[in-house]
């Protein structure tokens, strides 16, 4: 199949199109029950939905399938975080591919204009889509003889972009960062990255995120924070370089170069792209940089393809989105 994907692709133009290619994805062996799990099923015509003032002849609905066994009515959505939109299934497609495209991300506002829909429809089908790009696969980061770096950072605006009402609140903070909201990224060398967004940065914090998410026998890389001496002593070496005295590197292995490399692309995108990041909804974007980087090796057309595999299973409704919106 060729790589080269552009938005006029069948998928991006048609419903139709859209939904064979989310059946190709996930029913590669025929139909599966996401209410018992059966593989016994049977296509049914296009069925005419309720009628509504809206559509006084009923929507028209395709791609259904029966259940043989529980006798239940699905289609390829259902159970996903595509299922009761009313937005058309070929928007989302463009939508993910888009997401997945854009290097750094991409606005809700251009994302609106990009697809015909409201900002508030394209910022929650943003939402539904870094859903979709949670890691499913658990296991831990590195291994024997493997490196993981590990590093905090602060996201959020310098005191000087700040209106005058803002920085009446910054004045008030003792702190420069406290405004600002910590992330912490493990990043295996040559392999994935793993970002939280936690409520404070301290020995507690950074000792959950590494022991729950690394190898123990891992090779251990830091900066000088205090909150990393204890743990390191739990993995298999602990290599530290301070930062403060200048030192970047010290010796062949020992930096943090590959999670400082992460932070510049996880910046760049929310300082000239989003702008602003709610707290509320910051591990979604970092879900979004963390997808990106973990499929680097990928194209543009595998990685929105690996991004729509994941959209099973995650159920995200617009009251659980919306409640703590910025």
């Amino acid at each position: 199949m060729d790589n080269a994907v552009d938005i006029f692709a069948p998928r991006f133009q048609s419903e139709d199109a859209a939904r064979e290619h989310l059946e190709a994805l996930h029913w590669a062996e025929g139909p599966l029950c996401p209410h018992c799990g059966s593989d016994k099923a049977k296509r049914l015509p296009p069925q005419r939905g309720r009628k509504t003032k809206a559509n006084p002849e009923g929507v028209l609905r395709k791609g259904i399938v029966q259940c043989n066994d529980c006798r239940k009515q699905y289609t390829v959505t259902v159970g996903t975080v595509f299922e009761r939109s009313k937005v058309p299934l070929n928007k989302w497609l463009l939508a993910t591919h888009l997401l997945c495209a854009s290097k750094k991300g991409i606005s809700g506002h251009q994302m609106a204009r990009m697809l015909g829909v409201t900002y508030k429809t394209a910022w929650f089908m943003m939402h539904r889509i870094r859903e979709a790009m949670t890691e499913a696969d658990n296991e831990p980061l590195g291994g024997f003889g493997k490196f993981v770096e590990a590093d905090e950072t602060y996201v959020g605006g310098k005191k000087k972009n700040r209106n005058t009402r803002q920085q009446r609140r910054f004045d008030r903070r003792v702190s420069p960062v406290a405004e600002k909201q910590p992330v912490v990224s493990l990043v295996e060398r040559g392999g994935r990255v793993r970002s939280f967004h936690v409520a404070k940065v301290t020995g507690e914090t950074l000792r959950h995120a590494l022991v729950t998410n690394v190898d123990r026998y891992s090779y251990l890389m830091t900066d000088e924070h205090a909150g990393y001496k204890g743990v390191g002593r739990e993995f298999g070496k602990h290599g530290i370089v301070k930062h403060s005295l200048g030192e970047y590197k010290k010796g062949e292995h020992t930096h943090t170069n590959t999670v400082e490399g992460f932070f510049s692309i996880l910046k760049r995108g929310i300082i000239g792209v989003y702008h602003h990041v709610s707290e509320a909804h910051l591990h979604r974007y970092t879900t979004e940089f963390d997808f990106r980087y973990n499929t680097r090796t990928m194209n543009d057309f595998e990685r929105s393809n690996e991004a729509l595999k994941g959209i099973a299973g995650k159920r995200l409704t617009y009251r659980r989105t919306s409640a703590v919106a910025a």
